[in-house]
């Protein structure tokens, strides 16, 4: 049963809809990389990092900017005690 608005959906490109995976499985490879992301901000190395990691991470409130550099929130502080915990 398809659940999206047919004239939703078929506004989109098609490339549009096979690029962006659902927001879930979105939100599922943001927590897997954010330890990684983490790694890199504290070796000053947000060059390493995708754009669009970035901004997903600042949308869900898990970095933030300060004075040009990002830093993490005490969300995504949470999110990093989490996948730490899930790897030991």
């Amino acid at each position: 049963m398809n659940t999206h608005h047919p004239s939703t959906v078929a506004a989109l490109p098609e490339s549009a809809l096979l690029a962006q995976p659902p927001p879930i499985l979105r939100r599922e490879q943001l927590r897997i990389e954010l330890l990684a992301t983490v790694d890199s901000l504290h070796r000053r190395r947000a060059d390493l990092v995708s754009e669009g990691f970035i901004a997903d991470y600042v949308a869900l409130h898990w970095l933030e900017w300060n004075g040009g550099a990002l830093r993490l929130t005490v969300t995504g502080q949470n999110v990093c005690a989490q996948m730490r915990a899930a790897m030991n």
